[in-house]
């Protein structure tokens, strides 16, 4: 790959992970709207193709679970445009199952998409946008990944995941000039809750008032919700081009409402158990002693 020196005055390079709905797809068709360059990808590149006739688009076949289609997609975008300015790890799937109902196949499945696909491609990128000391990495999480809820336990733990590694990416790529972004959406009418969502063929009769009630909850809601994808690539893209883009970017009424609820969960609860918390150490004579 050769990684263009001066590029200040180009357009930006975004590269994007499941482009053929919902964000993704709303994503990159605003992108190039803006003029910008957009590498956009999907398992199934016949979904795309149209996004070419919006401007400079490059559509390419990408399956975030494999590692081969992964080094070339990246390589196929530094061989066109020379350099990755913003990556948004957009694929995903959700898996609507009790915790005890879960079935071992479809777990794996939604980690190997919803995490470790895109701690792949995060990898792959990282060492282009290092080069550059320069980028930005977009980490399409949930208000999932702030709160548990019945019947997403396993979606939820994907989620938690792409938080902490993104909290530990930020940390760790902000001297070399890379910025991290996690979205945190609620319900939006995308195609999450519909086909690409899978469920447990198993259901245990006694979380009927529970995770059964949530899956039920989340089929009824899907093309209902709140939540417009027009309007929320709008916000994404408009973030991305802050000098400083936020570290956390909650998108719906319900993201906002769920998210401060949970924070003042926490506070509460963490303040109640703090004198737990301050005497399992060692008392402060024996800390002075030891230094």
């Amino acid at each position: 790959m050769t990684i263009e020196k001066t590029t200040d005055a180009k357009p930006p390079v975004w590269f994007i992970t499941g482009c053929s709905t919902g964000f993704g797809h709303e994503l990159a068709k605003q992108a190039l709207e803006r003029g910008f360059r957009v590498v956009a990808t999907a398992r199934k590149p016949k979904e795309i193709k149209s996004l070419q006739a919006l401007g400079d688009a490059l559509t390419l076949k990408l399956d975030v679970t494999d590692h081969k289609q992964i080094d070339a997609a990246v390589e196929a975008a530094g061989d066109k445009f020379g350099q990755i300015d913003v990556l948004v790890n957009n694929a995903g799937i959700g898996y609507f199952a009790g915790i005890e109902e879960g079935e071992d196949d479809q777990i794996r499945r939604l980690f190997d998409i919803n995490v470790f696909g895109l701690c792949r491609v995060t990898r792959t990128v990282l060492p282009v946008m290092r080069g550059k000391r320069r980028g930005l990495i977009v980490n399409l999480s949930s208000l999932a990944g702030i709160r548990g809820m019945a019947a997403l336990g396993y979606y939820n733990a994907t989620k938690f995941a792409v938080e902490g590694l993104s909290e530990a990416l930020r940390e760790e790529a902000a001297p070399l000039g890379v910025k991290v972004m996690v979205v945190e959406p609620s319900g939006f009418r995308t195609d999450w809750a519909g086909r690409s969502a899978e469920e447990s063929h198993g259901k245990i009769s006694d979380y009927a008032a529970t995770a059964d009630a949530g899956r039920k909850r989340l089929r009824d809601v899907s093309g209902k919700q709140a939540g417009d994808p027009v309007r929320a690539a709008k916000a994404i893209i408009d973030a991305a081009q802050l000098a400083e883009p936020p570290h956390h970017l909650l998108l719906g009424a319900d993201a906002f409402e769920g998210a401060m609820k949970k924070v003042e969960e926490l506070r509460q609860e963490f303040a109640a158990g703090e004198a737990v918390a301050r005497a399992a150490d060692f008392p402060a004579t024996e800390l002075d002693h030891a230094a």
